[in-house]
């Protein structure tokens, strides 16, 4: 029996439908999976990867034990889990899974040392939590790894602070900065997939709202691009003038959290940063503010802040939504616990987009296995990059212009001129 802690393996058949729905759209990682059936570039490794279990991963759990790996998956985030996909890839793909919606600190936990204990010799990492363990509480394994991939924003900037300090003792790759990871997966997976969130948690009509934006990274890009698309007055704050100087730029106000804070009505976190929205902010929000968070983790909001300030907390006052009463009755909504809304009140990014994000987290791999790397932080193989964006340009029936020999010849030349 494949190892695994799971909710409910009586969801399984229904797990299998919404895996082979999001297949459909996965068209460059099913043409990987393809060749990795034939080529087996990962037989005999071990494998433990801590990523949001979603029927678009699960397609990459699958492209991966195609290639030969001996997977272990669990969740990278309490509320991301999706049960039946879950309890699918145990029943129908033979994947250990260890991973519960809804799980408390105590078992997340549990899950991510299950993965440790599988003696992976390559890693997968949606936030830098399992390698985190893995150099805090077991280094005499670290050596064993060949690689890491890393998914995320907030843990590739864990990652650089580990390696700054000398503490990373292993080779990851930072697949979040892949261009066919950030310039797609960050601004419309994470733009759509953030209004889709908020939308089923509150049924909140964005047209002619003030919509604060905090960050103005590839993810906050998106969103904004999607606010005021939908009719949103979008507001944007920001620490780096230079983001600061595009949003403005893309017709977006920007301001202080402190100015804002009195005159939003919907405020999201898209930092990778923590206490983004704190007590200061919460003294100044209007009656029937909501917030959310889709950053990775639930510390971009201080949650300790908010509840000490109520007078009175309405837990579930709609699904993923906690009501927090202030001492002159104003009322401000948290959704979904302040994590990641994306996935906790929706079904994260659509496939077509983790499609190009998950063919290049497998074929990072396969680099990562076939090269001997030194530890730090490298960047995925141009190679890499232009084989995800042709496929995905050739599945979607568009074709390119390719250089003449001259044309080549002038670029590569400094004697041509005008």
């Amino acid at each position: 029996m494949i190892k695994h802690d799971v909710k409910d393996m009586n969801l399984a058949a229904e797990g299998k439908r919404r895996i082979e729905w999001a297949e459909n759209d996965m068209p460059v990682l099913r043409k990987v999976r393809e060749r990795f059936e034939k080529e087996k570039p990962l037989a005999g490794k071990k494998m433990s990867a801590c990523l949001h279990v979603t029927a678009e991963t699960a397609n990459l759990a699958r492209t991966l034990k195609a290639g030969g790996a001996d997977l272990v998956l669990v969740a990278s985030n309490p509320l991301s889990t999706q049960d039946d996909v879950a309890a699918a890839l145990v029943k129908e793909y033979g994947i250990s899974v260890f991973a519960i919606r809804g799980e408390d600190h105590k078992t997340y936990y549990e899950h991510i040392k299950a993965a440790i204990d599988h003696d992976p010799v390559v890693t997968m990492d949606d936030g830098a939590d399992l390698v985190s363990v893995i150099h805090s509480e077991y280094p005499e394994k670290v050596g064993q790894i060949v690689g890491s991939m890393e998914e995320t924003t907030t843990g590739i900037i864990r990652l650089r602070a580990m390696h700054a300090d000398g503490a990373l003792k292993m080779p990851v790759f930072a697949v979040n900065d892949a261009q066919t990871k950030y310039l797609f997966d960050n601004r419309y997976g994470t733009g759509q997939s953030t209004v889709d969130g908020i939308i089923r948690a509150t049924d909140f009509l964005i047209a002619g709202k003030k919509v604060v934006v905090a960050g103005y990274g590839w993810c906050g890009k998106g969103f904004a691009m999607r606010m005021k698309g939908m009719g949103a007055n979008v507001i944007v704050t920001e620490i780096d003038p230079i983001k600061a100087l595009e949003a403005a730029m893309d017709g977006f106000l920007v301001m202080p959290m402190l100015e804002a804070a009195a005159v939003g009505d919907l405020f999201v976190t898209i930092t990778g940063d923590i206490h983004v929205l704190r007590r200061e902010h919460f003294e100044l929000m209007k009656n029937g503010a909501i917030i959310a968070n889709s950053g990775h983790f639930n510390v971009e909001i201080n949650i300790n802040d908010l509840e000490a300030l109520a007078v009175n907390k309405f837990a579930q006052v709609r699904n993923n939504v906690d009501g927090y009463q202030m001492a002159d009755g104003r009322r401000i909504f948290l959704l979904a616990e302040g994590r990641l809304i994306n996935l906790a009140a929706a079904e994260g990014h659509p496939a077509s987009v983790m499609d190009m994000s998950f063919a290049t987290q497998a074929l990072t791999t396969e680099f990562a296995v076939k090269n001997n790397l030194p530890v730090g932080v490298h960047e995925v193989a141009d190679e890499i990059e232009n084989f995800v964006a042709l496929a995905k340009l050739e599945s979607m029936g568009i074709k390119i212009d390719e250089l003449t020999e001259e044309q080549k010849q002038y670029l590569a030349s400094w004697e041509m001129g005008t």
